[in-house]
């Protein structure tokens, strides 16, 4: 029977931790690194809303969806997404939504699309 390097040292392993179990280290999980993995998916997620709220902001609810849009970006961006381009044109799309605001009540003196004429 041949025995790897590996399986010689799990063996010791096993047999001093199976011989002493009050002086073997204590084998605490530790934190993987997944709470990363789980900021930077926010952080994108963050980034893709953003985008999404911007644009759809164009055309309805600008008015909340800008400033929402804007504030994603922004916490994105701090967060250090992996899409920046992505953030920063949720960013931009959500201060064009608060001119395509300021604009419509500048002309119509209303906050709302009129289609009707």
């Amino acid at each position: 029977m041949t025995l790897t390097l590996t399986d010689r040292a799990r063996r010791t392993d096993d047999a001093t931790d199976q011989a002493a179990p009050e002086t073997a280290p204590s084998r605490a999980p530790t934190q993987a690194p997944a709470p990363r993995r789980a900021a930077g998916r926010e952080a994108d997620g963050l980034a893709v809303g953003s985008f999404v709220l911007g644009l759809v902001g164009l055309l309805a609810f600008n008015l909340l969806l800008g400033p929402t849009a804007i504030v994603m970006a922004l916490l994105s961006l701090a967060r250090r997404t992996r899409r920046p381009r992505r953030a920063y044109l949720g960013l931009a799309l959500g201060v064009a939504d608060l001119v395509v605001l300021a604009v419509l009540v500048t002309v119509n003196g209303t906050v709302s699309w009129s289609l009707g004429g």
